[in-house]
C-alpha cells in the first residue's frame, strides 16, 4: 500500500481538523485517496476525493459535491495557480497545511516524478495573504516542526524550525 506514513504530521493534521471541524462531516480532499484520507474516515469523517485531475486546468472540481469542508493538505504547494482553484471554491470552509518554506533547504523536487514537486514554498504570511486575496477569512492557524533522526547542522534546524502551517479559513461574504 504506502511506503511509509508520517505519523507526526498526520496526528497534528488530525488534531487540527478535529478541533476546526469535528466530525461528523463531509469533506471534499483534493487529491487522490492516501493514508489520511483513511484515517479521516476512521475518524468519523465522510470523505470523496478529486481523482488526479489538473487542479490548475480544472479548478471546477472542487464543487462536484457539496460539502461541509474543503481540504487540501499538502497540495497547494503543487500548483501553478492556487489563487484560481482557491477563488473557485464554493464551499464555506476550508482547511488546509502546506510546508512552509525553509531558509536552510531548497525547494522539494524529486527527480523521479514530475508532479511531485512544490512550484510553491510559502512563508506563513505569503501563504495568509494568498487566502485573503482570494476570499478567505483565516479563523485559526497552526505550526510544527519536522525533525529526522540524524545528525547535523539541517536535522538541528529541523527540530525547532517550523515546517507545517495549517490553517482553518472561512468564506467571506
Amino acid at each position: 500500500m504506502y511506503k511509509k506514513t508520517p505519523t507526526k504530521r498526520y496526528k497534528y493534521t488530525l488534531e487540527f481538523l478535529q478541533k476546526v471541524l469535528p466530525a461528523p462531516a463531509v469533506v471534499l480532499d483534493l487529491g487522490i485517496r492516501n493514508p489520511f484520507t483513511e484515517i479521516m474516515e476512521e475518524n468519523g469523517y465522510t470523505v470523496y476525493n478529486t481523482s488526479g485531475e489538473d487542479l490548475d486546468e480544472l479548478p471546477e472540481i472542487v464543487n462536484k459535491e457539496k460539502v461541509d469542508a474543503v481540504v487540501a493538505f499538502e497540495i497547494l504547494e503543487h500548483l501553478l495557480s492556487p489563487y484560481v482553484l482557491l477563488k473557485n471554491i464554493k464551499a464555506e470552509k476550508l482547511i488546509t497545511t502546506i510546508p512552509l518554506k525553509l531558509w536552510f533547504a531548497n525547494a522539494y523536487r524529486s527527480k523521479t516524478d514530475a508532479w511531485d514537486r512544490h512550484y510553491h514554498e510559502f512563508e506563513d504570511w505569503q501563504f495568509d495573504w494568498l487566502l485573503e486575496k482570494s476570499g478567505w477569512d483565516i479563523k485559526d492557524t497552526n505550526k510544527w516542526t519536522s525533525p529526522v533522526n540524524k545528525i547535523g547542522f539541517r536535522p538541528v534546524l529541523r527540530k525547532i524550525t517550523p515546517r507545517y502551517y495549517a490553517v482553518y479559513a472561512e468564506r467571506k461574504n
